[in-house]
């Protein structure tokens, strides 16, 4: 850091150092990891927002309003507006569509360059194409869009360069690289890790290995990872230890025990990769990578893992929140009131959810039921006609009216607009190993209104038919099918509570 001193580009990478470095920098589990690397990616969105905005305002004072050029006639910002936001929206959706924001391009730099040149490449025809097919008036100057351009690629590159030093900092890079264990030992186990130790500044922290079920003591001979135990401890490593990725490299493990394992990455959401002769127990999109020479097989990430999807949905949260509770503040007065007049006491209820990834929240509804409904310390689901509702909270449930404050919920960034319910840590705490797959849909953020609850299954009704409803939502994941649930929710009414 000394070398930097007394330099301009000292107090920017300060800055960013100080601002990315957690406050805490031991080891995170795995949950704060993927918190951190969403912030991470969200920082480096809003600088690549930052950088494309001020070069296109800076391209627009050079060409038009600065005397190193001849402007012509005077041209107002407010002429070009218009089509600025337009580039700089389908700019930062074409670097999102070439995995610019993902975790590990903040640790690599060496593929900013080819990525940049690439979007920049397809993003100035489509451009151009557009203002040609739509006649946008005025005319875009061609001279602007060069200086833009000439101002856009090197600022973005020297934006990322900067960021990649600060996050390639032990501190802050632990919390973009995924803890691998790979499960198995042989020839390529010993390649990647070999790779992966050679990498300086990898996108994966080896963990260790265990031996699969069927490897005997002399095929750990000669290891170069520690070992973190027997094949029988898996299940406690992936729910201790932080672990993201699974990586299975022994040939000779059975069906049986692949199925297991996939089945407990399922369950612990970690994901889980074999090398290519096991291809035909995967089930869903397979696809293929690469580290190293040891070719990789996976199945593919969820739309809804990609930060440009994320943010799209969060800006249509935000946005429907605010609308929400704007539209919804007579509806929550009216029935308060008459909450309070059947029952005195608090018109809100508020209670402990699971949330994305597993974290706990409060949820807030107008309470539908008296206030001891649950003095005798038993938790479970309401019936249909619970005797322990109020006259007011039957007609509530039956159109969803005690869900409303939930925007609240939707704001603060604990829930979606759409998604699987949330349901009770007391209730569920077992499901994960009671029911296939169930631990998958915390994936996704739980949401006001889901797939499941549009199709009936709401409160105590069939959970393994629940979770299937709620893996086709996220697999399936579109801006459209939101929409179209968010129609559907003012049209559906549940017979379940």
């Amino acid at each position: 850091m000394e070398q930097f001193a007394k330099t301009p580009g000292s107090v920017c990478f300060a800055f960013l150092s100080s601002l990315l470095t957690p406050r805490n920098a031991a080891r995170p589990c795995a949950h704060t990891r993927r918190g951190h690397a969403d912030r991470l990616l969200f920082i480096a969105a809003v600088g690549d927002l930052l950088v494309i905005v001020g070069a296109f305002l800076l391209g627009f004072y050079l060409r038009f309003h600065s005397p190193l050029l001849d402007g012509g006639e005077a041209v107002q910002l407010r002429n070009y507006s218009g089509f600025i936001g337009l580039a700089v929206l389908t700019l930062i959706a074409m670097l999102a569509s070439l995995g610019f924001y993902e975790r590990h391009q903040l640790l690599h730099s060496q593929q900013t360059a080819r990525v940049l040149l690439k979007s920049w490449s397809i993003w100035i025809v489509a451009l151009m194409a557009i203002a040609m097919a739509f006649h946008v008036q005025p005319s875009i100057s061609r001279v602007f869009l060069a200086l833009t351009s000439a101002l856009l690629i090197p600022g973005l590159y020297s934006w990322r360069r900067l960021l990649h030093r600060v996050c390639q900092h032990r501190a802050i890079a632990c919390h973009l690289r995924e803890r691998v264990l790979l499960v198995g030992w042989n020839e390529d186990a010993k390649r990647l890790t070999r790779f992966l130790h050679r990498q300086r500044h990898s996108a994966y922290d080896l963990a260790g290995y265990i031996p699969s079920g069927c490897q005997s003591p002399d095929d750990e001979r000669g290891a170069e990872l520690p070992c973190c135990g027997e094949f029988a401890d898996l299940a406690d490593l992936l729910a201790g230890s932080g672990i993201d990725v699974v990586i299975l490299t022994d040939v000779h493990a059975t069906r049986g025990e692949i199925s297991a394992i996939a089945d407990l990455c399922v369950r612990e959401i970690v994901q889980f990769q074999i090398v290519p002769s096991y291809f035909e127990v995967l089930l869903g999109a397979p696809h293929a990578d690469a580290a190293g020479g040891v070719p990789l097989l996976g199945i593919s990430k969820l739309r809804l893992h990609q930060l440009g999807n994320r943010l799209l949905k969060r800006t249509m949260d935000i946005a429907g929140a605010l609308l929400g509770l704007l539209l919804s503040a007579p509806l929550i007065a009216g029935f308060g009131a008459a909450v309070y007049l059947e029952s005195p006491g608090s018109i809100f209820y508020r209670q402990r959810r699971v949330g994305r990834h597993g974290k706990p929240f409060d949820i807030l509804k107008i309470r539908s039921m008296r206030l001891d409904a649950e003095m005798d310390g038993k938790v479970g689901w309401s019936t249909k006609h619970d005797p322990r509702r109020l006259r007011i909270g039957e007609f509530m449930r039956r159109w969803n009216i005690d869900e409303v404050p939930q925007f609240w919920n939707v704001l603060k960034g604990e829930m979606s607009l759409v998604g699987p319910r949330p349901e009770r840590p007391e209730l569920i705490k077992n499901f994960k190993h009671e029911i296939s797959h169930y631990n998958a849909r915390h994936v996704a953020k739980p949401g006001i209104t889901g797939w499941a609850q549009i199709n009936g299954l709401r409160g105590d009704t069939d959970l393994t038919e629940r979770v299937r409803y709620d893996l086709y939502y996220m697999e399936n994941w579109s801006v459209w099918f939101d929409l179209q649930m968010l129609f559907l929710t003012f049209f559906r009414r549940e017979n379940a509570c």
